[in-house]
């Protein structure tokens, strides 16, 4: 949450404990967007109230409220706050080892994240207020998958097909992450991964 007080502000608020409750109000919300996260991978939109979530954080539910007014702010946030965690990890990955950007590529489409994301799609098509926050948020979380999985591969799209290998490969981890919903896909993703990074070594040159 962003710091709207002004140096005067916290002089005459007491500028000593304006600190600590600003951290406070951060860690509260954070807590509140990884417990969203969670219970929507684990229960789905029907059991993840607000309630449910405040209880799993720690919080009061009109502490939830205070940070998220609505459901739908609540776990759109929680979806995007998730996701930019893990493209600011996917930044750090090596980029000689296509393999392993590849694997990362993948888990990214396989892990909680992805299953909290698929809940709230189901939820979005059904609820007219949810889907057009879902579908902006797809869109852009789209967009920063494929630059990132750009960058990590050295790829040059201005060779023809390129950015067409670059999004199968993303489009490959979607339905990898589909399959890891009914059974553990562990050992067939793994053979399909190390295929992959083979194909895109051919195709990036």
């Amino acid at each position: 949450m962003a710091d709207v007080t002004g140096p005067q502000d916290g002089a005459r608020n007491g500028g000593a404990k304006a600190g600590p409750k600003q951290d406070r109000s951060r860690a509260t919300r954070q807590r509140l967007l990884e417990a969203a996260v969670a219970c929507l991978a684990e229960h789905g939109w029907a059991g993840s109230t607000v309630a449910v979530v405040a209880e799993r954080a720690g919080v009061s539910r009109g502490a939830a409220q205070h940070h998220f007014p609505t459901r739908e702010d609540l776990f759109t946030a929680a979806v995007e706050y998730v996701a930019e965690e893990r493209s600011q990890a996917l930044r750090t990955l090596p980029t000689q080892d296509r393999r392993s950007v590849v694997a990362a590529l993948v888990d990214l489409y396989t892990g909680p994240l992805f299953r909290a994301a698929l809940h709230l799609w189901v939820a979005a098509s059904n609820e007219e207020q949810l889907r057009p926050r879902v579908t902006e948020l797809e869109a852009r979380v789209g967009r920063e998958s494929h630059r990132i999985a750009v960058e990590l591969l050295g790829a040059d799209e201005s060779r023809p097909g390129v950015r067409e290998s670059v999004q199968g490969l993303l489009d490959m981890a979607r339905g990898l992450g589909l399959a890891t919903l009914l059974t553990d896909d562990r050992a067939r993703r793994e053979r399909v991964v190390a295929q992959w990074a083979r194909l895109l070594d051919e195709a990036l040159g």
